[in-house]
């Protein structure tokens, strides 16, 4: 995460509502190697306390998950090059913006009985954001069928200890120079441009 504090205002609800709206993130775990990065939805509770996700069971993961294991969900949003020639100054370098999120904590494994609900929970979650489609649910599936694919997954919660944020929209810059940054994105990133033109306020 950027260390600049003028980009880690943003307080911890906002950081969980932007987490919760994303719902797709890469969970990190150490190991003597190379780190573990499992790319998976999620779904908060509603306190912030608690991110429900699942994992395919071949998956190395499961496999240090026994007991509680440390790990990091890192949440992107939008992102993107600023070129230094949009800012109309004549001492900038290029840089990235963009918004992350990171959910630090432990993860356990819950018993296989929570599966059910916890995908019951992740497609409504989802399905509603595509209103007014009917939303899928997963009795449309032969219950065999949905029994067998079920077998396969092991349900997972990360219990939230720490959430960090970083909202890298140029708000070091001079006014002018991030709208004309965001002008220069326009064409390339307009969600990125939107949030560069009216910066979140902590």
């Amino acid at each position: 995460m950027h260390p600049n504090p003028a980009f880690r205002k943003m307080p911890a609800d906002r950081n969980l509502a932007f987490a919760r709206a994303q719902g797709f993130g890469m969970l990190a775990v150490s190991t003597p190697g190379a780190p573990l990065i499992s790319h998976i939805p999620f779904l908060l509770n509603e306190a912030g306390s608690e991110a429900g996700f699942h994992l395919v069971r071949s998956n190395p993961i499961c496999r240090l998950a026994d007991e509680e294991l440390p790990a990091r969900l890192a949440v992107q949003g939008a992102h993107g090059y600023v070129s230094p020639d949009w800012y109309g100054m004549g001492d900038q370098v290029p840089t990235w913006n963009y918004v992350a999120v990171h959910l630090i904590g432990q993860v356990e494994q819950l018993p296989q009985e929570a599966l059910r609900p916890m995908l019951d929970d992740l497609s409504e979650w989802f399905e509603s954001g595509l209103d007014p489609k009917p939303r899928w649910r997963a009795d449309k599936m032969p219950d065999d069928l949905m029994d067998r694919m079920m077998r396969q997954i092991v349900p997972f919660r990360l219990r939230i200890e720490e959430v960090q944020g970083t909202w890298k929209l140029g708000q070091n810059k001079p006014e002018a120079a991030r709208l004309g940054a965001a002008e220069g994105l326009q064409g390339r990133d307009p969600a990125l441009a939107a949030l560069m033109r009216d910066p979140p306020e902590a």
